[in-house]
C-alpha cells in the first residue's frame, strides 16, 4: 500500500472517529406539555397581571394604547368584560382582592340599566351582575339584570321581529339595523323570563334569533356582519357590514358571536334549529382557519388568510365550540376549542412585554375604520379566562354563567 493510500485510509477512519466522537447523544423526545398544563400557566399569568394592573384601572378598558388601557366612565358596550374577567380571576384564584374589585367595577354601571339607546345591555350585564348574582346571592344585582333586560325589548320591532341595534329609539336612522352581536345580548332576557316567569322576555329572544337565522346565514355557513330591514314593514332589504370588509365577506368576530349566541339560544329554549344553525356557522369558521389558529379579522378579505390577526375573534370562538360539543356531543368541536386556546396562549399572550395592561394582544376592533389594529381589547381577556375556565373548572363557571340546558 503506498504512503498516500495509507495516509488517506488514516484520514478517513479518524475523521470517521472524530465525527462519532462530538455527535451529540440522542436527547429523549421532549414531551409537549398538555393542554390542561399550557391553558393552567396561561389563567395563572391572567390572574398575575391583573394583581398588578387592576388596582390602577380607573374605568371601564376599552382597548389599548401602546399597551395602555384607555377606558370609558360610562361603560361604552364593554363595560362588563372588566368586572366578568375579575370574576373569572376570582373563580380562578380565590383571592377575594378580585371579588371585591368586581362588584365595586361592577356598582359603576348602574346608571346603565335605564339605557334603552343600545342593543348591548346583555354584553354589560350578564358578565357583571348576572354573575354577581350567581356568585354572591345578593338579589340587588338579579333586580337590575331584569331592568336592564326590560330597557332592551323596548328596542323590539315586531314587525319585522327584530331588536335594533343602533340609535335611539326615536331617531330613524338605523331603525331597521340588525347585527349579529345582538345573538350574545339573548341570554339576558332568557334569564329575565327565568327569573320573573315572564315569557316575554324569552318570546323576544326567539324571534329575533329567528329572524338571524332566516337572513344572515348563507349556503356555505358564512354571515354578514349587518342585515337591514324597512323598519315600518319588517320587509328584508339585504345585507350589509360595518366591521367587515363588505356585504359579502366574513367578519371573524361576528361568526363567533353567531357561534356562540345560536348555541346558547339553544340551550335555553331546546329548539334544535338553532343548534343546527350553530353548527353550521361553525364548521364554516373551522374551514376558514389558518394552520396557526389565531383567526385574522375577516375570512373572506381580500388578504385572507394572509391578513392581520383577530384574537378576540378567537377567544370567543373557543368559548361557543365549547358549548357546542357539550350541546351536540361532538368531540372534534371540543378539540378545535382547544387548538384555539393552545394557540392564544402560544402566540398572543402579552408575557414579553413590561408596560402591558392587558392578558391578550393582537386583536383588531374595527379594520375598516382603521381603529385598534392589533392592539389588546378587554372581550378578548375576559373570553380567554371564561374558556380556559370552561376546560378546567366547569362546575366554577357555571356556577358564574349558568351552562344548563332546558
Amino acid at each position: 500500500m503506498s504512503v498516500s493510500r495509507r495516509a488517506l485510509l488514516t484520514t478517513a477512519a479518524g475523521t470517521a472517529v472524530a465525527a462519532t466522537s462530538i455527535a451529540p447523544p440522542v436527547q429523549a423526545a421532549q414531551k409537549a406539555p398538555s393542554p390542561a398544563a399550557t391553558l393552567g400557566a396561561t389563567a395563572d399569568y391572567a390572574v398575575a397581571k391583573l394583581r398588578a394592573v387592576a388596582p390602577g384601572v380607573s374605568g371601564f378598558p376599552v382597548g389599548t394604547k401602546f399597551e395602555k388601557w384607555t377606558y370609558s366612565q360610562s361603560g361604552d358596550w364593554v363595560g362588563g368584560f372588566w368586572p366578568g374577567t375579575l370574576w373569572m380571576a376570582w373563580l380562578h384564584s380565590g383571592e377575594e382582592r378580585f371579588r371585591t374589585l368586581a362588584l365595586a367595577s361592577a356598582e359603576k354601571l348602574a346608571p346603565r340599566q335605564n339605557d334603552t339607546g343600545t342593543h348591548d345591555l346583555g354584553f354589560l350585564f350578564y358578565p357583571s351582575w348576572v354573575t354577581a348574582w350567581r356568585l354572591t346571592g345578593d338579589d340587588t344585582w338579579r333586580t337590575g339584570a331584569i331592568r336592564a333586560a326590560s330597557s332592551l325589548i323596548k328596542r323590539y320591532n315586531p314587525q319585522g321581529r327584530f331588536i335594533r341595534a343602533w340609535g335611539a329609539l326615536n331617531d330613524p336612522g338605523n331603525a331597521g339595523r340588525v347585527i349579529m352581536d345582538t345573538m350574545m345580548n339573548l341570554d339576558l332576557l332568557a334569564f329575565a323570563s327565568g327569573q320573573t316567569g315572564d315569557g316575554k322576555y324569552l318570546d323576544i329572544a326567539v324571534e329575533h334569533a329567528r329572524t338571524t337565522q332566516r337572513n344572515f346565514p348563507r349556503p356555505n355557513g358564512s354571515t354578514p356582519h349587518v342585515y337591514d330591514f324597512d323598519p315600518a314593514s319588517g320587509a328584508p332589504l339585504g345585507p350589509g357590514t360595518v366591521q367587515g370588509y363588505s356585504p359579502a365577506s366574513c367578519w371573524s368576530r361576528g361568526q363567533a358571536w353567531g357561534i356562540y349566541g345560536f348555541t346558547t339560544v339553544y340551550r335555553r329554549t331546546g329548539h334544535r334549529e338553532f343548534l343546527t344553525t350553530a353548527r353550521k356557522l361553525a364548521d364554516f369558521a373551522l374551514g376558514a382557519l389558518s394552520p396557526d389558529h389565531v383567526p385574522v379579522w375577516d375570512y373572506l378579505a381580500p388578504q385572507a388568510p394572509h391578513d392581520i390577526k383577530d384574537a378576540s375573534a378567537g377567544a370567543v370562538m373557543a368559548c361557543g365550540l365549547l358549548d357546542l360539543a357539550r350541546a351536540t356531543g361532538e368531540p372534534r368541536y371540543r378539540e378545535e376549542a382547544l387548538k384555539l386556546l393552545t394557540a392564544l396562549s402560544e402566540t398572543c399572550l402579552t408575557r414579553k412585554s413590561t408596560r402591558a395592561d392587558a392578558v391578550v394582544a393582537r386583536c383588531t376592533r374595527n379594520r375598516p375604520s382603521e381603529d385598534g389594529i392589533e392592539i389588546s381589547l378587554p372581550y378578548a381577556d375576559y373570553y380567554l379566562l371564561e374558556g380556559i375556565l370552561r376546560v378546567l373548572r366547569p362546575d366554577d363557571i357555571d356556577r358564574a354563567i349558568d351552562l344548563s340546558t332546558v
